[in-house]
């Protein structure tokens, strides 16, 4: 599926209205974190950056597309890997500062390592 075309049930589209978009709040580089859960499960997928042009872009869509630092980029999740996310629900936080979508996640997983979810590795528990 290409950028242009739909998410499967494309009757789940959003858009950013203009008292949500004074409240969304982005940070010096103009960029706001956006938390990818998978709604079935509850599970986190992924964290990305999201300016307000990849905003409006996911919300107009029903696909997650990100703003790469890196690659000074859009980029829409699964485009390359196949790994496409559908959003079945946006939020934002209480301060704005934050955004949230639950997504159904497509393919083999969010994580470029090949790992299902990027919060794979954990903290080591220390002995007292």
């Amino acid at each position: 599926m290409s950028e242009t075309e739909e998410s499967p049930t494309s009757d789940l589209l959003f858009a950013l209205g203009d008292e949500e978009a004074e409240i969304i709040t982005y940070n010096n580089d103009g960029l706001v974190p956006a938390i990818i859960q998978e709604i079935g499960t509850g599970k986190i997928l992924m964290m990305a950056w999201m300016n307000r042009e990849s905003l409006e872009k996911s919300l107009s869509t029903g696909r997650t597309w990100f703003w790469s630092r890196s690659r000074q980029e859009y980029w829409c999740k699964g485009e390359t890997s196949g790994d496409r996310q559908y959003i079945r629900e946006a939020f934002y936080d209480c301060d704005g500062d934050t955004l949230l979508f639950k997504v159904e996640q497509e393919g083999k997983g969010a994580c470029h390592t090949g790992e299902y979810s990027c919060f794979f590795r954990s903290f080591s528990k220390r002995d007292n």
